[in-house]
């Protein structure tokens, strides 16, 4: 008998080739295939009379066959099988193209049931390409509610249906992992009749119950697994640091923090004082400051004897940060130590060298940071940059480079609550919600290509004031979807912009390569810098004042502000200038909203209404979990009782083995593995 691990080879049908198909929809067991859940359905449980069908709204109906199909050889590649079928109510005429099968199983004088759309006016009404059964077939074209998946080229939704229907028949859903009391309790379906219904229902009731069942399941699996990381914590105690005298890094500093710094840091001091491992979420918007409270922890890390470490998710980015920290650390005694994945073999060594002996305390780095190369003395507080772009087994892979470390996780996305419960459950949450004084307002605007002379106009102007522009495209290379970031540079630097000198950067280039081009732009060596998202974090250019993005309808309102947050960081006026033709209302009324405010969190919740969580980062980001059922903007409510079901049911059963304790455990353990991701 055939089990939820085995390969979707076992499955009739499906050879090597077939399994191709399937791998790139990330089937690659009998298990993913049954938790590749429909997108949508069709009801073909309503049968009409041929006289009620509409134009171009498929449905079914019941119809005899009136003569015998006939076939005809249109031109090489092309062939036309024509047949007329007829009901109480009326005649239609049917044609299949390169179906010539058909001849064969449509049978004069016979009964068939078709679904498929009539097309026509007044002249005449016909369907192309229905699809058929027999009345005394088993129902699996028609009569039913079919659902539909999401599919890949070469693979047809009947595959999959078929594929879908054999598994269940072989080896049954998955095993049940909410016990009797909290179906009972919550009124969600057995996991025995969910599954069945999600792909095959037989009715809406059915179909919702499935869904209600399977959403609940998700939420509950993640907010278990968040659940069991709290526990897990809270049983191992730490030792408190005693030295929380911080007035040396505060005198260093060139100017005030805000107040919303300042709390941020009193609450990371209490939770060094608690006796258990800190795990704490920095949020803020762009250029609230999150570095600097940041570089607090750190000095108070040292300070105790213990090392600290900084992980960003780019080499620029690390690099910015140890530019900015090294001269503020070193003179108060603290030695850091950059290591990022570019850099020579010598200086990776002597880097590591100086974590192993202790005698740097601070490091900054990338995924290099995870490397078995890379020892530490004594780590004892983890910083993880831009949190959403690292997994939750990078953070726990860091964090294992230590005995029970304080871990703070920083993110310049505003996250709204509702994703944040889910992102970051496990975490207490500091919030920076005051920008430092200086900070410029960005006026924002949207144009379309009309516009482009009066904006190439704007353009030059700035820069003839002395100030530099950044111009985001969404695509590297012709070819690619949105326009090319090279092709761009190239137009610009020599038909558009002659005059002035213009850069390219994207995340193709090698760390040297990006970090000679940002040295350049930095220094003001270069005017225009076009460039992908990869400036979207950690690029602080002062006197750049203007950012446009090229077809800004292909990226996140939250992506759009990180990118507007990379101006207005000096004293002149600054502005952001959005570019799209997309004219669909939707798209216009979303980019919009981005030209009213500039509150990040207004913006982010916009972003999750209008987008979703799948799109909420402009692509899948690995510290969101991969919901299959659920959507977080619908389903608040399920969240909610999950949770509390979680929660309750880790107090009292959490240590039990029952059959759906270890089904459980098992799930956990498959989510953080889709999560991760291997160290570069």
């Amino acid at each position: 008998m055939a089990g939820l691990q085995d390969s979707v080879q076992y499955l009739k049908g499906i050879g090597p080739a077939k399994a191709k198909l399937f791998e790139a929809l990330g089937i690659h067991t009998i298990g993913d295939l049954l938790y590749h859940y429909p997108r949508a359905y069709e009801d073909r449980t309503r049968l009409l009379p041929i006289a009620k069908l509409e134009v171009d709204v498929p449905a079914c109906f019941k119809a005899m066959v009136m003569n015998s199909p006939r076939t005809a050889h249109i031109r090489k590649g092309l062939e036309l099988t024509k047949v007329t079928v007829a009901d109480h109510s009326a005649r239609l005429n049917l044609t299949f193209f390169n179906q010539r099968y058909v001849t064969e199983q449509l049978q004069y004088g016979r009964e068939y049931i078709f679904y498929g759309a009539v097309s026509g006016d007044f002249v005449g009404y016909s369907m192309t390409n229905p699809v058929f059964e027999s009345p005394d077939a088993p129902p699996v074209l028609t009569r039913r509610i079919l659902p539909v998946y999401p599919l890949t080229a070469g693979l047809t939704n009947r595959a999959v249906t078929q594929a879908v229907a054999q598994a269940l028949e072989l080896c049954g859903p998955p095993p049940e992992i909410l016990p009797r009391e909290i179906r009972e309790t919550y009124g969600v379906a057995p996991a025995e009749v969910a599954y069945r219904a999600i792909h095959l229902p037989r009715s809406q009731e059915d179909l919702e119950a499935a869904r209600r069942r399977l959403v609940f399941e998700e939420f509950f699996v993640f907010s278990a697994a968040l659940g069991l990381m709290r526990a897990s914590r809270t049983v191992a105690p730490v030792a408190p640091y005693e030295n929380l005298d911080l007035s040396p890094f505060y005198g260093a500093l060139p100017f005030r923090l805000t107040g919303a710094q300042r709390r941020a840091i009193g609450e990371i001091l209490g939770d060094f004082q608690k006796g258990v491992p800190m795990n704490r979420l920095l949020q803020g918007d762009v250029g609230s400051g999150k570095t600097m409270v940041a570089a607090a922890a750190a000095y108070c890390a040292v300070k105790n004897g213990k090392q600290a470490a900084l992980m960003a998710p780019t080499e620029i980015l690390a690099e910015q940060h140890f530019r900015s920290l090294a001269p503020l650390l070193e003179p108060l005694g603290i030695s850091c130590v950059l290591l990022t994945g570019s850099m020579g073999a010598r200086e990776k060594r002597e880097a590591r060298e100086a974590l192993a002996s202790g005698r740097a305390g601070f490091a900054v780095g990338t995924h290099a940071l995870l490397s078995q190369a890379t020892v530490f003395s004594g780590l004892d507080l983890v910083i993880t940059d831009e949190q959403h772009r690292f997994g939750v087994s990078q953070r726990a892979g860091l964090s294992a480079k230590g005995i029970r470390p304080h871990i703070l996780v920083m993110s310049a996305t505003p996250i709204p609550r509702t994703l944040a419960l889910l992102m970051y459950g496990d975490l207490e949450v500091s919030v920076l919600d005051e920008l430092p004084p200086g900070r410029q307002k960005i006026d924002t605007f949207l144009v379309n290509e009309s516009y482009r002379a009066r904006l190439n106009g704007f353009v030059r102007k700035e820069l003839q004031a002395g100030h530099q522009c950044y111009m985001v495209c969404p695509a590297i290379e012709e070819g690619e979807a949105g326009k090319s970031a090279q092709a761009w540079a190239e137009t610009l630097g020599t038909a558009v912009f002659p005059e002035f000198s213009v850069g390219l950067l994207h995340g193709r280039m090698k760390g040297p390569e990006k970090e000679a081009v940002m040295g350049r732009f930095a220094r003001g060596e270069l005017q225009i810098l076009v460039a992908t998202t990869v400036i979207e974090v950690g690029v602080d250019v002062p006197n750049a004042t203007l950012m446009v993005i090229e077809d800004a309808d292909r990226f996140g309102l939250s992506q759009l502000h990180q990118l507007r947050g990379r101006v207005g960081r000096g004293q002149a006026k600054s502005y952001c200038i959005l570019v799209s033709g997309n004219r669909n209302p939707d798209t216009q009324a979303r980019l919009k909203a981005l030209c009213k405010t500039t509150d990040g969190f207004r913006i982010a919740q916009e972003d999750l209404e209008l987008r979703g969580p799948g799109d909420f980062f402009g692509q899948r980001q690995h510290g969101l979990p991969t919901f299959r059922a659920a959507s977080l903007t619908m389903d608040m409510e399920l969240l909610r009782q999950a949770q509390t079901a979680a929660v309750d049911w880790i107090n009292r059963h959490g240590d039990e083995d029952t059959p759906e304790a270890t089904a459980l455990r098992e799930r956990i353990g498959q989510l953080f593995r889709e999560e991760d991701v291997a160290p570069n």
